[in-house]
């Protein structure tokens, strides 16, 4: 077998291709201490509803520590740790225990803290390496995949410290560590801020839903009469609603609700739709048109969802479709706003069934009126799409960028090479 050529301003070595001007260290050597987390089970601190935060694993979450729904413990029982357990900017915290073992977050904050069983605090030398690009290295695919393939435990998979020891690292100089982890954390930043711009549009679409579909908000074009007056309001059995809405039982506004067929084959090439979603695929189409699903049974019993075209649908899901009267988009808008989880019943098999929705009073303006709210969510729904397009297609750079950046692929030595890669992430020409 030939030898895998290595590129001239290269080597080889335990962790793969690098640059020749780079070394391999060993993470114990580039940091001044690693430390699991206070044992709660054991040490039963005192926990209280203001106080010093505990952080453990599920607050460390996608590389970012929040401190939302953080267990608090007195500062008597934080003071019994003394500073061994005190969590200082810069350090960067661990899962190294359970479902999120693999990855961490630098803690980035004045405020004081510390941290629980499930978290490894590792402190970074910073004479040897830059704690941002420390956390972008072990945070990368590579290193992440590295670490979990070591751990240990039929149960719960656990990471122990002489293993994070030994956990083999290429690192380059301390200036190009820099530039390294300023390149990558400003996609980070880019990241952060679509995914804040994306909760606010779903925000405010969650909000203008509720005005819309419940017609306290009128769009322009219905909200006055002929001779230019507003239109009021009227009570009924759902409360005040516009003058010329009406009530009615969803039956009258379709032409058929309905449970699916108990459909065996599950392999063909038309979608499959149950409680869940799509669960398959089936050879014979039992539907050609648009409808509403609703999930008839199980921990879903009352998830909302729109399908198109040919496709089957499983028995424990209900199928509706609207009458020409009737926009069924603004219909399955007001399903979902109206949240079917609330008559489902049973403790054991939650239930709902094509009878109470059949009866279950609706709202009903008029269907132009029904079309433009439902086009006003849709112009809403797309916006949100596309930013969540961007959003994932900023992740695939950065992974890209991860691969290229934190193997020496690309290189960054000076301003004018920063410069250079950042303009490849804009256009995604870094690929993973």
């Amino acid at each position: 077998m030939s030898e895998v050529k290595v590129p001239e301003g290269y080597k080889q070595t335990e962790v793969g291709v690098i640059p020749e001007d780079w070394g391999v260290s060993l993470l114990m050597d580039i940091t001044i201490d690693m430390l699991q987390g206070i044992n709660t089970a054991i040490d039963k601190p005192e926990y209280v509803y203001v106080g010093v935060p505990i952080l453990k694993a599920n607050n460390v979450i996608d590389q970012v520590i929040s401190l939302n729904d953080a267990d608090q413990i007195s500062y008597k029982s934080y003071l019994k740790y003394n500073q061994r357990y005190s969590v200082k900017r810069n350090d960067f915290l661990f899962s190294n225990i359970g479902a999120r073992l693999g990855t961490g977050a630098l803690w980035e904050s004045d405020i004081t803290a510390t941290f629980a069983w499930n978290v490894m605090r590792i402190i970074p030398d910073p004479r040897k390496v830059a704690p941002k690009f420390l956390a972008q290295l072990i945070n990368s695919p590579k290193q992440s995949e590295k670490i979990q393939a070591q751990q240990s435990g039929s149960g719960m998979g656990f990471v122990p410290k002489a293993t994070m020891q030994k956990l083999l690292l290429p690192l380059p100089k301390l200036i190009e560590q820099t530039a390294i982890a300023t390149a990558l954390s400003d996609v980070d930043n880019l990241i952060q801020s679509l995914e804040k711009l994306i909760a606010k549009k779903e925000a405010i679409k969650t909000g203008t839903m509720q005005q819309l579909l419940t017609g306290k908000t009128r769009l322009p074009e219905f909200a006055t009469r002929e001779d230019g007056s507003a239109k009021g309001f009227k009570q009924t059995e759902l409360g005040q609603i516009p003058e010329d809405w009406e009530v009615k039982p969803l039956g009258d506004l379709s032409i058929q609700i309905k449970s699916g067929k108990n459909i065996k084959d599950k392999f063909g090439i038309y979608p499959l739709y149950g409680s869940t979603g799509q669960i398959g695929k089936c050879k014979i189409p039992s539907y050609n048109q648009e409808a509403i699903l609703v999930a008839r049974v199980g921990a879903n019993a009352g998830r909302v969802n729109f399908v198109d075209g040919k496709y089957g649908v499983s028995d424990n899901t209900i199928i509706i479709n609207t009458n020409s009267d009737n926009s069924i988009q603004f219909v399955k808008s007001w399903l979902v706003q109206k949240d079917l989880n609330t008559l489902v019943f049973g403790s054991g098999q939650p239930l709902i069934t094509g009878t109470q929705l059949k009866n279950l009073l609706t709202l009903a303006p008029s269907k132009n009126e029904q079309i433009a709210i439902a086009t006003t969510l849709s112009d809403m729904d797309n916006e949100i799409q596309v930013l969540q397009q961007r959003l994932e297609k900023t992740k695939d750079i950065k992974q890209g960028m991860m691969q290229q950046l934190l193997t020496g692929k690309v290189r960054l030595l000076d301003s004018s090479a920063k410069s250079d890669t950042q303009t490849l992430a804009s256009k995604g020409e870094l690929q993973a």
